[in-house]
């Protein structure tokens, strides 16, 4: 039997530029949704998933992980973990890989139409959170949710092919699959979403009651009457600024990308590289969402954005810029397979870095406010943070079960499923009579399928962060001290250290919901 380090020399020999070609072909078709550029993606995703697949290799590898060292042992369990889910028939795989590319593709080039003419998404949600016309508001929302009518059927279709993947490898459906080789507990998170079920329902109603008054009077109505275009996005998954603070305003005459590089800065960070590769602005056959991607694992980090001078961006750009600096952060002497970052660590220091832009510190030291102006809104962007966890942390359950019904039945009535979560979860009133397949609009479940309650804990580890951040740093907003912790107990230790160990070692705690409670009750 082959020796472990012989096994992940030989691993990293092959993956490595595979998983750079698939990553460049990916980004390629995300800033220019072409045929060629799918085909091109298709082409590499299928490379790189055929290199996964390698039965041989997989056994090898179950094998030595039996009997490694511990500084191999982690470095192969991933390797099983990468590979686990590429064992299977070849027909299958290709399936998989042809679909969701297909999907990805018309998310990109979608555009909905509102009084006639074609728009993108940055701008049905400026006449949502600014409109006062509801005739246009509800068209503008209805355009949001065409693209569901357009891939919902696909959606359904990856989703029975995920789960004959899972059942192949022995496990219950999809969505168990991906927690196990996410090294998530399913027990613990069903645990976790319920505790946090119970810590936002109540400040959730009251909060949104208040919201609700304040709508039903904006728009000349009856609270009764309210529908889901009366709020301020699609999805009612962030703070409307009825419900909240406006900061929109502030940012009209700002560069949003030169304040994103000058928080970085501020905190030890240089983010002039991330930038330069990246693709910021908004235009036609472009995905119209926000990422970062590592490319390589060696230093090729970009962001696609699609950045207009509003708050939401600046809090998307330094969310993105969080992911970056982390996968620029990682020890340089760490081995291919451990230069990576676990789902739950990277989105906590993304939510991290884009909650500054709701901080009274930031505003005035890197925004400008003047120290009158920022004492104005101090107890307002408190209450607006805490609201903008109630209002996520209610549409991360929704989205979560959906999804875990989902791959339970892919055949279910999931148009009403999804409105019945909508109302019970968010309080929101359906549309009378629709009958929409609303739910396959949210990209996420068609091509980012069990991921959103990363962003749950990730949101809760930030708040852990944050407060270990500020005892011992004294804050975040130009303190290079931070940034050196971040690096020192976060971002240095790539994924050698488990996801739930790395927290604790972070964050002084092992993940908590109290964190979440605490803050919520500020709204």
């Amino acid at each position: 039997m082959r020796d472990a380090l012989a096994i992940l020399d030989d691993a990293e020999a092959r993956l490595a530029p595979l998983l750079r070609e698939a990553s460049s072909a990916w980004w390629e078709s995300q800033v220019a949704a072409t045929d060629q550029n799918a085909a091109r993606r298709t082409r590499a995703e299928l490379a790189w998933s055929d290199a996964l697949a390698d039965g041989e290799l997989f056994s090898a590898v179950a094998r030595a992980r039996e009997s490694s060292r511990d500084g191999d042992r982690r470095a192969l369990e991933l390797l099983h973990n990468l590979m686990l889910r590429h064992q299977l028939p070849n027909a299958l795989r290709a399936r998989i890989v042809e679909l969701e590319s297909s999907v990805d593709l018309r998310f990109s080039r979608h555009r909905g139409v509102v009084r006639g003419s074609e728009v993108d998404d940055t701008e049905i949600k400026r006449i949502l959170r600014r409109s006062d016309d509801v005739t246009e508001r509800e068209e503008a929302w209805a355009a949001s949710k065409t693209v569901g009518a357009e891939v919902a059927e696909d959606v359904r279709e990856l989703a029975r092919l995920r789960n004959e993947a899972a059942r192949a490898l022995g496990r219950r459906d999809w969505f168990a699959l991906s927690l196990a080789t996410d090294e998530l507990d399913e027990g613990k998170l069903v645990q976790t979403l319920g505790a946090a079920d119970q810590a936002t329902a109540a400040p959730f109603a009251r909060w949104k009651a208040r919201l609700d008054e304040t709508l039903a009077g904006r728009f000349g109505c009856s609270v009764s009457d309210l529908r889901p275009w009366h709020y301020a996005d699609p999805f009612f998954q962030e703070a409307p600024p009825d419900g909240a603070v406006d900061l929109d305003p502030l940012f009209e005459a700002h560069d949003v990308v030169a304040l994103a590089r000058r928080t970085m800065s501020g905190i030890g960070f240089d983010a002039d590289g991330i930038l330069e590769r990246s693709d910021l602005f908004p235009r036609d056959g472009k995905n119209q969402h926000a990422f970062c991607i590592d490319v390589d694992r060696r230093g090729d980090v970009r962001i696609l954005a699609n950045v207009v001078p509003t708050h939401d961006s600046m809090d998307t750009m330094l969310h993105e810029l969080g992911h970056g600096v982390y996968d620029l952060g990682l020890r340089d002497d760490l081995p291919w397979l451990l230069r990576s970052t676990h789902l739950v660590a990277t989105e906590a220091s993304a939510l991290l870095f884009g909650a500054l832009a709701w901080r009274r510190d930031w505003l005035e030291t890197v925004l400008g406010l003047s120290a009158a102006e920022g004492a104005a809104l101090e107890a307002r962007l408190r209450a607006a943070r805490a609201v903008e966890l109630l209002v996520f942390t209610r549409w991360v359950l929704v989205v979560n079960t959906f999804e875990r019904a989902l791959y339970a039945d892919p055949d279910a009535d999931l148009d009403t499923l999804w409105w019945e979560l909508v109302s019970r979860f968010q309080g929101v009133t359906p549309p009378a009579g629709r009958q929409a397949a609303d739910w396959a609009a949210k990209i996420h479940i068609a091509v980012s399928p069990v991921y959103y309650h990363t962003y749950l804990y990730g949101a809760i580890v930030a708040l852990q962060l944050a407060a270990a951040l500020d005892a011992q740093a004294g804050g975040i907003v130009d303190r290079p001290q931070a940034g050196a912790l971040l690096r020192a107990k976060l971002f240095d230790p790539g994924e050698s250290v488990r996801w739930d160990r790395l927290v604790e070692q972070a964050s002084g705690s092992p993940l908590s919901v109290e964190s979440l409670a605490g803050e919520v009750a500020r709204a």
